[in-house]
């Protein structure tokens, strides 16, 4: 043990109740302290000075703590704080070589770790505090180890409150293991492995998933051309119940270079605008482009979306003056030919065009002379940007065959043309410049003697500017 230090009697406080000394003991000046017996538990006495509730010398009463602590509360025998803490961390009969208790006069050592707790709490050494009176109401426990103050006599104990957890609703049962929700398609692709499943592929095989890659990612459009349409049953939303079904549908099937993308028909074309499933299944051979929506790599492909590529395609072109502007050149592309009409795609417009959209001369099949994946000029005609709604024409790139045909093929003379087409009794005939010229039968020939595509010899007869148009007979068969 360290040696005690010797107070000089000069600098010891005249007052030691103000320290929460107990009553009859006094420092003798020599480090020790005198202490009168006990008094029996039961004597008719009030209680001893340092003890709450006691009157001081001058009639006022006191707390009985030290004034460097300032206001305790806590339990009977357990100080609250850093006090306890350190009362509770020292061994029992041993207080340290040299160490000081926060709030305990320097020149008194306490005999153990209980000893300083009481003492700290203005009870004589040894003396065990008598124990608080438990109502019935709060049998088995005290008011502290229950959570709850006093209850009043017919009142039913409240329950101890249940902090609540952020996030979860009052009442809400929450299982202790609750399972993870599931992941959504993007996550499971930000989880793969890429380099170790893009380890063994080839140059060209590497940069074909690397581009759809960045294209699942940044939404960039690809470019591809459809190589079969083939029935898929695809789990699609509806838009008016709002839930998933499963239906069976034509898909577009691109093949950049080894990666099966699959384009449903519901991907093809606009909520709205949708066309029929032969127009689907007559677009092989057309080049489109597409964003890629999802992503298997484990089974090697990928599924695509036309009208996502298509809409920002029309964003694009709105925001261009000079691709809108009336007059403007541009690129279309055809998606499907029929024998009358063709679907064409400029811009992210689908666009419906006739025969004579397409060349001044008459043409008998458009599919003779057109095919899907083809790419022609075209000529802005009108937009409406609210509507987005666009014209153009491609004949309109060439100039018009009639201009200068009366000095071609005047009046009287005769050509030799190519029949194009029969309509209402007439027959188109195309001139080798590219001129039509309206026919009739002349009286020694019937319409079963001539077929669409025969050579025949015809007399022109007028020229009409209004409509642009020139007129004739035909004479006889080539």
């Amino acid at each position: 043990m360290a040696r005690k230090k010797a107070v000089p009697v000069e600098e010891q406080e005249p007052n030691l109740e103000v320290q929460g000394l107990p009553e009859g003991e006094a420092d003798t000046g020599e480090g020790k302290f005198q202490k009168d017996p006990p008094e029996v538990p039961g004597a008719e006495s009030g209680p001893p000075e340092g003890l709450p509730g006691a009157p001081s010398e001058d009639g006022s009463p006191t707390d009985g703590l030290p004034e460097d602590l300032g206001e305790l509360s806590g339990a009977p025998g357990n100080p609250p704080g850093p006090i306890r803490e350190v009362a509770e961390g020292l061994p029992s009969g041993d207080a340290g070589d040299g160490e000081t208790i926060p709030g305990v006069p320097p020149d008194i050592p306490p005999e153990s770790g209980e000893a300083a707790v009481e003492a700290l709490e203005g009870l004589p050494a040894g003396e065990v505090p008598p124990e608080p009176t438990v109502p019935p109401e709060t049998a088995g426990g005290s008011e502290e180890e229950n959570g709850v103050g006093p209850v009043s006599q017919g009142e039913p104990a409240p329950s101890p409150e249940i902090p609540e957890t952020p996030g979860v609703p009052a009442g809400a049962e929450t299982s202790p293991a609750e399972a993870p929700p599931p992941k959504t398609d993007r996550q499971s692709f930000y989880g793969l492995n890429f380099n170790e499943l893009d380890r063994d592929l080839t140059a060209e095989e590497r940069q074909e998933w690397n581009s759809i890659y960045a294209s699942y990612r940044g939404r960039s459009a690809l470019t591809g051309t459809i190589i079969g349409v083939d029935p898929h049953s695809i789990s699609v939303r509806n838009g008016e119940t709002g839930k998933v079904e499963r239906q069976t549908m034509y898909c577009a099937i691109v093949i950049p270079y080894r990666v099966r993308v699959v384009i449903p028909a519901s991907e093809m074309w606009e909520p709205g605008h949708e066309r029929p499933d032969f127009v689907l299944q007559n677009m092989v051979g057309a080049s489109i482009d597409f964003i890629i929506i999802k992503v298997d790599r484990e089974s090697g492909f990928a599924i695509g979306s036309r009208r996502l590529a298509a809409r920002s395609q029309r964003y694009f072109f709105a925001h261009r003056p000079a691709l809108c502007q009336e007059g403007t050149r541009l690129k279309c592309r055809l998606l499907s030919v029929g024998p009358r009409r063709c679907l064409a795609e400029c811009y992210g417009h689908d666009i419906g065009m006739t025969q004579r959209d397409l060349r001044y001369t008459a043409i008998p099949d458009l599919r003779n002379e057109y095919r899907p994946g083809q790419e022609l000029d075209c000529v802005v005609k009108s937009y409406d940007p609210e509507k987005e709604a666009l014209r153009i024409s491609v004949k309109e790139t060439e100039s018009n065959p009639f201009e200068g045909a009366e000095f071609r093929h005047p009046a009287g003379s005769r050509r030799q043309a190519v029949i194009a087409g029969k309509y209402g009794g007439g027959v188109f005939c195309n001139l080798p410049d590219g001129a039509v010229c309206m026919c009739n039968y002349s009286y020694q020939h019937e319409d079963s003697d001539f077929l669409v595509g025969d050579t025949v010899i015809l007399v022109v007869q007028r020229h009409d500017l209004e409509k642009r148009q020139m007129y004739g007979k035909i004479l006889s068969k080539w």
